[in-house]
């Protein structure tokens, strides 16, 4: 498994992922491919301008999903937060958990985002078993909203100024 920065020739990839049903299903349903292009132009400036992170997983040099690291608002205050997605083909072979673990472990040796969240659906136990593999510590169920899409999530949290457990 390796991590590459999002380019814009990423593009078929990021619009792929979340205008497909399957993969979107615990984030609401798909998104339409309207707008993604321009979504993925602002990501990949970003990227270059270091502000955020989002990276492509690749497995034997394939795409094989994507994880990043950003900064936003939640209930008032700023937080950064981490999101993964892994294609069909790729799934069940633990590369979400590696892609975690490694982007925690680079922010910690970067020094870098401090506290890192995540937001995966109550009933996206892939997802938060990747959390709690990765040593996030749950903080209970919130409501949470992901392209103006209201979810029920489970919230967790790492405190990525620590040493790795």
């Amino acid at each position: 498994m390796e991590l590459r920065d999002i380019t814009m020739d990423d593009l078929p990839l990021y619009e792929g992922f979340l205008s497909d049903p399957i993969m979107m299903a615990e984030l609401g349903g798909p998104l339409p491919r309207a707008g993604l292009r321009e979504k993925l132009r602002g990501i990949v400036s970003d990227v270059e301008a270091g502000r955020i992170w989002y990276f492509v997983i690749l497995m034997d040099g394939a795409p094989a999903g994507t994880v990043c690291v950003w900064d936003h608002h939640w209930n008032g205050e700023p937080i950064n937060e981490i999101g993964w997605m892994v294609g069909p083909d790729f799934q069940g072979r633990g590369l979400a958990s590696e892609a975690v673990r490694a982007v925690l472990e680079r922010a910690r040796a970067e020094g870098r985002w401090d506290v890192i969240h995540a937001f995966p659906g109550v009933t996206n136990g892939p997802s938060n078993a990747i959390c709690r593999k990765a040593g996030f510590v749950k903080l209970g169920e919130v409501d949470f909203e992901y392209s103006a899409r209201p979810l029920r999530c489970n919230h967790w949290r790492a405190d990525v100024r620590s040493v790795a457990a």
